[in-house]
């Protein structure tokens, strides 16, 4: 084993100026494309919300289509990179840029819950900045694969007009899978009841509904413990 020649794990290996600051940030960035899809996986078995898995499946053929675009256009990284694989159109980039936009979208133009006018008016320009700050870290992370040369800027922003061409085509397909009934018909399903499948994000704030009943159960919990000592001194 020891005259065996060793080699990178390519998914994680990124190439980067110990001695510059930026190329270190752009490293670090490199790595959240693998962390988005860690979160992925988690959100989607947590709360089991069919829109996570709607997205999430939505993000997994955006990157087989970058993995057919790779073979097909077949152009190289830049001369200074020496890893391995096709850079046209970036992978990283058009990761961000369905994240992002689709994220986005649903934040703006799906996520409707019911709130007093008030609340409603702020939540909706959470909800807008949230969605401004998400484009502007898949701007990041794109810039960061130009700065570290693994990608031209043209293979970048490639990358990133094929994200978001995917993302607003998914976003239109799973509107229409909602407005025909699909969804309510996939979550009628025995194995979505087996695995619990549901569909609040939509129409509900998952915090302030979590947080009434956290304080519902809290409010009975002290009102029997009041009775109970009522009982106890009579």
């Amino acid at each position: 084993m020891a005259d065996v020649p060793l080699a990178s794990l390519s998914l994680t290996h990124v190439h980067y100026n110990p001695e510059d600051p930026l190329s270190l940030l752009s490293a670090w960035l490199a790595l959240v494309p693998q962390a988005l899809v860690i979160s992925y996986v988690t959100l989607a078995w947590a709360s089991r919300e069919v829109e996570v898995v709607l997205m999430f499946a939505g993000q997994m053929g955006c990157e087989a289509l970058n993995f057919i675009l790779k073979r097909i256009i077949k152009e190289e990284r830049p001369k200074q990179m020496f890893g391995k694989g096709y850079g046209m159109p970036s992978s990283h980039a058009q990761f961000m840029a369905f994240f992002a936009v689709y994220a986005g979208l649903f934040l703006v133009l799906r996520h409707s819950p019911v709130l007093a006018r008030p609340a409603a008016t702020v939540h909706f320009g959470i909800r807008a900045l949230l969605s401004l700050v998400l484009c502007i870290g898949a701007g990041a992370v794109a810039i960061s694969r130009v700065y570290l040369n693994y990608h031209t800027p043209k293979q970048v922003l490639a990358g990133s007009g094929a994200g978001v061409l995917c993302a607003i085509a998914w976003f239109f397909v799973t509107r229409q899978v909602r407005i025909l009934g699909w969804v309510d018909w996939v979550l009628d399903l025995k194995v979505s009841k087996f695995f619990r499948l549901r569909d609040l994000v939509v129409s509900e704030d998952l915090v302030e509904a979590g947080w009434q009943h956290s304080e519902a159960k809290r409010k009975s919990k002290r009102k029997d413990s009041s009775e109970h000592h009522s009982r106890k001194t009579e």
